[in-house]
């Protein structure tokens, strides 16, 4: 198993330092951890507005989104994992060619996986704040135990939704009955102890109060879910034979009103059959985002009534443009080569499919102001979400083309990335306090979404496409 886990850790920065070279790459975890140290001085700063018992819970909630955002590997079981290792020689693909079983196979690169996002996002986090702290007043060992509570937080996102995505690909009313069982059970805390069940996250626990019992608890529960999430994994290769009722032609003509209602169709039509956009829709928006509501409502004494939505609205636009990433990431330029298309046409149609795919986004808000009693802010929520969406769309085109999910470790990428998005997002936060119906002027973003996605397409026509 060692020998198999080293050589994917091989392959995984091969495949990186290739594109970006071996430096860039491997600067991308100093850049957050860069990001963590000079972050780390505004603290004092952020505790007059928001209390550190506060902000340790929203970094913590950051950090379980980042687990759920990257822990659907039990989706890769599916026909999914075809596309995705079937244009590349790839070592988790070796099952077919080597006398491996395919959970061996899948269980390593789960691991290289998680040891992956580990030493690029959570570490370089930790050292960050562990550094600075002493110029800020804090115990050192604040920082150790943050970044203790930090990594469970990370591996329990990523744990349960590993679980929750194996058992899709089993059984989903078996999926649908463990759901409703979780719902319940945390109404059924929330109604006991009259508290926000996320305060009553184990790392969030253990973090205000650690014992050694809180802290087992919480590595038995990761260590479970993930020998059971591996037990459940399915690689669906049974030779059996699907059919399907010709789709392409009835659903271009109903998307004609877009430039490439073919390509558009096909996406659509491809992600839907492999399984891809009810596993994405679930596992990397709705049950992430249904979390963050939970965390972002212990803030509701801080900001106004209307705040938490607004808040939630621009997280929503966040996490909805990486809709873009699920068009993309299976599916790469090689295979339209031998076409009369451009890499332009290509872009636009994966854009079409992404304005599609915008109404899983707009119902989900407009839900959550109905859910939550402000249903007065309803529009300028959903306004928010999508022009913060359709912005970080045109800036993500720009910069990474039809590469998203590999060109975000590029430095130079994520730094633009963050500057162009992060600015917006700050100023439309303090538009949207003052005033929600101010926030409807978020549709201005429109403009530079346009400018950005138009660059793009001539910076992506005048290089040639990567063949990962």
């Amino acid at each position: 198993m060692f020998e198999l886990f080293i050589a994917m850790i091989k392959e995984e920065w091969r495949i990186h330092s290739t594109m970006f070279g071996s430096l860039s790459f491997a600067l991308f975890p100093i850049l957050i951890f860069w990001i963590a140290f000079m972050g780390s001085f505004l603290l004092p700063l952020m505790r007059q507005a928001l209390p550190a018992g506060e902000l340790s819970i929203v970094l913590h909630a950051n950090y379980l989104m980042l687990g759920f955002m990257v822990g659907a590997f039990g989706l890769l079981g599916s026909e999914v994992m075809n596309r995705r290792f079937g244009q590349a020689s790839l070592l988790a693909y070796a099952a077919r060619s080597l006398p491996l079983p395919e959970r061996f196979i899948f269980a390593n690169f789960v691991i290289k996986d998680t040891l992956y996002y580990f030493v690029l996002w959570v570490l370089p986090l930790a050292l960050g704040f562990l550094l600075a702290s002493p110029f800020i007043g804090v115990p050192i060992t604040l920082p150790l135990l943050l970044s203790l509570t930090l990594t469970l937080a990370f591996l329990s996102g990523l744990c349960l939704v590993f679980f929750l995505s194996s058992l899709y690909s089993r059984s989903k009313p078996a999926l649908a009955a463990v759901l409703v069982l979780l719902a319940l059970a945390a109404g059924a805390i929330a109604f006991v102890t009259r508290e926000n069940p996320a305060r009553l996250f184990p790392p969030v626990m253990l973090f205000n109060a650690f014992s050694w019992t809180n802290l087992l608890v919480c590595c038995a529960t990761i260590v479970i879910l993930f020998i059971v999430s591996i037990w459940l994994f399915t690689p669906e290769t049974a030779d059996s034979t699907k059919h399907y009722h010709d789709m392409l032609m009835p659903l271009a003509k109903k998307l004609s009103f877009f430039p490439t209602p073919p390509l558009t169709a096909f996406d659509i039509i491809d992600m839907y059959r492999s399984g891809g956009m009810v596993g994405q829709t679930l596992f990397s928006f709705v049950i992430p985002l249904v979390i963050i509501w939970f965390f972002l409502s212990l803030l509701n004494g801080y900001l106004p009534t209307y705040g938490v939505l607004l808040e939630f609205a621009l997280v929503t636009g966040v996490i909805a443009s990486t809709m873009y990433t699920w068009l993309t990431m299976f599916d790469t330029f090689g295979a339209y080569a031998c076409l009369p298309v451009s890499v332009s046409t290509v872009i636009k149609s994966k854009i079409a499919s992404f304005a599609v795919l915008q109404i899983i986004p707009a119902v989900f808000v407009a839900f959550t102001a109905l859910l939550s009693g402000q249903v007065l802010y309803l529009l300028p929520a959903v306004v928010l979400t999508l022009s913060v969406s359709f912005y970080s769309l045109g800036v993500t085109v720009w910069l990474t083309g039809l590469s998203p999910s590999v060109m975000v470790y590029s430095v130079k990428v994520m730094v633009t990335y963050l500057v162009l998005v992060g600015v917006v997002l700050l100023a439309l936060s303090a538009v949207a306090f003052a005033s929600p119906i101010a926030a409807l002027g978020a549709v201005v973003l429109v403009i530079p979404a346009i400018f950005f996605t138009r660059l793009g397409f001539a910076k992506w026509e005048a290089r040639e496409q990567p063949g990962f």
